[in-house]
């Protein structure tokens, strides 16, 4: 890494934190700490977080984070200084600031909550980390920082018995990360001792393939130290222990661990370089792996992490087989796609590929290059939307214009506010195409849920559907203005998101999208409405129908989205007039063949009244469980609306149908 391309990276970074700032009316360290936190969530290395700022006497915290792949409860320090190249980050500054964040996780423990604001962000915060800490198996404390650190990372401590580890992202490993061109950090694994391997014969001098047996245990420590990392070239989703292929991997790990190796498929892993050592007895055996990627295997690899942390299972007889493939660097994103969709049968969501090289995001970026966007401040000057297909483009893309000059061209001709990446694109479409509560999960989870959906028939992206795509781009980020300057205090992306769905839904979708691109700006109609919808759609988001329910996590569920659906709000005439004849297409592709479309289609061949009909009789038997009973009333709500119910929400109806059956529930004739 050279010295010249860190100082351009610490300037644009530092820019950019100011300028999105300044037009978010945030501060500086809390979208500095937003920014890298999106960032460490698209790599796969943090879920689930929620920025938050509090400092007291001898604590300080900037966010925390829930990840479901590790079990683990994260929290985050910021030091952000506006002058990375000024100073280093010393040893003792960084042992300071995980200290202050230590104390507010006791802090928790004891009670912190009742002291703060129950309106706050920060009281939501205390109370989840106070409710995580007993089930957390270990604590990560995370220091952000944008100068260079002495430090990359400090000794783990304990806390009540809980293991806590300390990792710096300073500003040469956040250069690295944008800089990479890939998602994460590579994995490196060192194998002690070494695993025996039996190479097989080279056909194509791109790959080479081994085959080896690998212990449960060494399986399990890999998978909690990366998580989803792991994963990150394949689908990176665990189904957790409701499949049947689940339950059965977590039921040989406790009742038949000798038999794992004989019942299970192993798992399919990719690797860039593989080093090996010679065995007394002849043969070779595997002591290290570049570039580790599990391919297939996902579901094996997390069952059996969470069967030793959660069931406490015994690894010492679970032996899993390993077929991997050393593939060349610069054939790595090329080939190991196509491995991953070939290798992956046993569930239809495992062939999805996220990686930036999916047909839908080249074609996105291709278009987008070549488009010029309506000058839309009167100057007459033309610009242009840069599509972050791969981390760090724009940031490479301006060092390639080698003078001052030029990189002042590229900034006028691309805007700073007009770089959007994957994730956001994910947030768009959902917003316009009413899964809000998929937005509100986080980027790398609603990035995820775009790609399922689309599966393998991605939209064609013509010029007209990039205009589209980018109208949507300015309608959320011109909302997403408008509802901080209302100043509500937090959840200022769900609120966005919510309002832009609720809108989305009352006009049937006719907002005038080519309007929006040829004006580069917002109506004021539309702009009026926005500002008058996000008041009821904000009351509804921060106060959950369920008592006791976090508002986070409200937010991410479809009954919140039922409930601001049921916000009465008519059009204004003012903005019906400017709308559109016709409905305009959904950006939200659904796979037809994914298992779940045919769901769909039953739940809502069946009568409302027998919906509400199931629901009554749940509550005078009490045959039911709460949730049960009011998803079935729900759905007959939506049924009778003709309104779209999720995949998901049609599934759990429909067993809820046949539970209900069962137990003696008899439809109307």
């Amino acid at each position: 890494m050279s010295q010249s391309s860190l100082s351009a990276y610490a300037q644009e970074l530092v820019a950019d934190v100011l300028a999105t700032a300044e037009a978010e009316n945030a501060t500086a360290p809390d979208t500095f700490t937003r920014r890298v936190l999106d960032e460490l969530e698209q790599a796969g290395e943090v879920e689930n977080t929620f920025t938050a700022y509090h400092k007291a006497i001898g604590l300080e915290v900037n966010g925390y984070g829930m990840n479901e792949s590790l079990g683990t409860l994260d929290l985050f320090i910021t030091h952000f200084s506006l002058q990375p190249e000024e100073g280093r980050l010393t040893r003792s500054q960084a042992e300071g600031h995980f200290k202050r964040l230590q104390t507010f996780v006791r802090k928790c423990r004891d009670g912190l909550a009742k002291d703060i604001d129950e309106s706050s962000d920060v009281h939501d915060m205390c109370v989840a980390v106070q409710k995580a800490l007993p089930d957390a198996p270990r604590i990560r404390l995370f220091l952000l920082t944008d100068t260079v650190s002495a430090v990359s990372t400090l000794p783990p401590g304990e806390l009540d018995g809980l293991t806590v580890t300390h990792e710096v992202w300073d500003l040469t490993r956040l250069h690295r990360l944008a800089s990479s061109g890939t998602l994460s950090e590579p994995i490196a694994v060192e194998f002690n001792p070494p695993l025996p391997c039996l190479a097989t014969p080279e056909t194509d001098r791109n790959y080479s393939v081994f085959l080896a047996i690998i212990p449960g245990q060494d399986l399990a420590d890999l998978y909690g130290r990366h998580g989803t990392r792991l994963l990150e070239l394949n689908v990176r989703s665990f189904l957790q222990t409701k499949g049947g292929v689940n339950k059965g991997i977590r039921e040989t790990l406790l009742t038949n661990p000798d038999r794992f190796l004989a019942y299970n498929n192993g798992i399919t892993a990719t690797a860039s370089t593989v080093e090996f050592t010679e065995l007394p007895e002849g043969g070779q055996a595997i002591s290290r792996i570049h570039d580790l990627q599990i391919v297939n295997g996902g579901q094996t690899t997390a069952s059996i992490h969470y069967a030793h942390t959660r069931d406490k299972a015994d690894l010492s007889r679970v032996h899993v087989q390993m077929k991997l493939t050393r593939v060349s660097p610069d054939r790595l994103q090329e080939i190991v796609p196509e491995i991953s969709k070939y290798s992956n049968t046993q569930n239809k969501v495992t062939v999805v590929d996220f990686s930036s090289n999916h047909p839908f995001h080249v074609a996105i970026e291709q278009v987008t290059r070549s488009l010029w966007a309506p000058a839309a401040d009167g100057s007459g000057q033309e610009t242009k939307w840069f599509y972050e297909r791969a981390r760090g483009q724009y940031t490479d893309a301006l060092a390639r214009e080698r003078t001052p000059a030029n990189q002042r061209k590229f900034k006028s001709l691309h805007p700073t506010g007009q770089k959007f990446t994957k994730a956001d694109a994910a947030k768009f479409i959902h917003s316009w195409a009413g899964l809000p509560y998929l937005v509100s999960r986080g980027a790398e989870k609603n990035f995820r849920e775009l790609m399922v959906r689309m599966g393998e028939t991605a939209p064609a992206v013509s010029v007209s559907f990039a205009q589209r795509l980018l109208a949507k781009a300015i309608l959320f980020k011109a909302t997403d203005k408008i509802v901080a300057a209302r100043d509500f205090g937090g959840y200022k992306i769900n609120i966005t998101s919510y309002t832009i769905a609720r809108l989305a839904e009352a006009t049937n979708r006719r907002v005038d999208l080519d309007r929006i691109w040829r004006e580069q700006r917002l109506s004021p109609a539309l702009a009026a409405a926005l500002d008058d919808l996000c008041v009821p759609v904000r009351e509804v988001i921060v106060n959950p129908l369920r008592g006791g329910t976090n508002i986070g996590e409200w937010a991410k569920r479809p009954d919140c989205w039922e409930a601001v659906l049921a916000v009465p709000w008519t059009v204004p005439d003012q903005l019906a007039a400017e709308l559109a004849d016709q409905t305009l297409e959904d950006s939200a592709p659904t796979d037809p063949d994914d298992g779940t479309g045919g769901d769909v289609a039953l739940v809502m061949a069946i009568p409302a009244p027998e919906w509400f009909g199931l629901a009554r009789w749940a509550k005078e038997t009490s045959n039911l469980q709460p949730w049960q009973r009011q998803l079935a009333d729900n759905v007959g709500r939506y049924v009778n609306n003709s309104w779209t119910i999720s995949d998901k929400q049609a599934a759990q109806a429909l067993r809820v149908m046949a539970e209900a059956q069962r137990l003696g529930f008899r439809s109307t004739p």
